[in-house]
């Protein structure tokens, strides 16, 4: 009785799985045939890159390179003094959005909702909406990064307050500390590390995002880019490609170090 059972569990399982498999692939093709999407058409387009950037984007404009440089600092600026004050604010943020430090659950409610609003929404909408605001420059692209950085750090770091060991909370608490005793002696240690860990990430997004940012008016390496494209000016397009290739490697290359010195 108990193997026929089995035996029927296990039927149900794989006609689960077929069957989430061919959903799955009537999906695929749906979508495949709803945008246009074919095999001759990838490798046609393909080809047509690759010449693309044989021809027109390369070689690379050195020429250019000087005057590159201080947008170039522009998207490293924007995206540092992002990360730190996202950081500083989603920190506050967290401790109210996390099971585990949130003072009543209706307010960790409200905070996981506003993280996930600021989150969820792209950098580039921000972006377009500040644009209006504050019109071009750095200040749309940093205020668009920190928006986003709170958001996602702030869902990160409470999910790194929820994972902490309880029992050390508990130690603490049975020595007669107050709830910011707790927090100091109990909390915090084991926080820092998840809190350098993401912080470094964040780091890393916004220097990948600062460009988006730059292509709709937040300054930096991706507006003169943008602008480089609209010249036709592909060469000076080339050589601005390579320096954000550096300073994205350069910059997990960095992170990556300092993980493994401080985590």
């Amino acid at each position: 009785m108990k193997q026929e059972h089995l035996l029927e569990v296990r039927r149900n399982k794989n006609m689960l799985v077929w069957s989430f498999v061919i959903v799955l692939v009537l999906l695929t093709i749906w979508s495949a045939f709803e945008t246009g999407f074919s095999i001759p058409s990838l490798f046609s387009g393909a080809t047509q890159a690759v010449s693309f950037m044989i021809y027109d984007l390369f070689p690379p404009d050195f020429s250019v390179l000087a005057s590159l440089i201080p947008p170039a600092l522009d998207t490293i600026y924007m995206s540092f003094v992002a990360m730190v004050i996202g950081a500083i604010i989603a920190t506050g943020l967290a401790f109210l959005a996390a099971a585990t430090t949130s003072p009543h659950p209706s307010v960790q409610i409200f905070m996981r909702g506003f993280s996930s609003l600021f989150r969820n929404i792209p950098v580039f909408i921000w972006a377009i909406v500040l644009t209006a605001s504050f019109g071009l420059g750095v200040l749309v692209g940093t205020l668009s990064l920190i928006i986003v950085s709170v958001g996602a750090l702030t869902r990160a770091f409470a999910e790194v307050l929820e994972e902490i060991d309880m029992g050390q909370l508990e130690a603490v608490k049975a020595t007669g500390a107050n709830y910011f005793q707790v927090l100091a002696q109990g909390v915090i240690p084991q926080f820092l590390p998840g809190f350098f860990g993401w912080s470094l990430y964040m780091l890393e997004i916004n220097v990948r995002a600062s460009t988006i940012i730059g292509m709709v008016g937040g300054g930096g390496l991706g507006f003169v880019i943008q602008s480089n494209i609209k010249l036709f000016q592909y060469g000076q397009v080339c050589m601005g490609v390579i320096l954000i290739l550096f300073i994205v490697l350069m910059t997990e290359w960095l992170t990556n170090q300092i993980r493994e010195r401080i985590i």
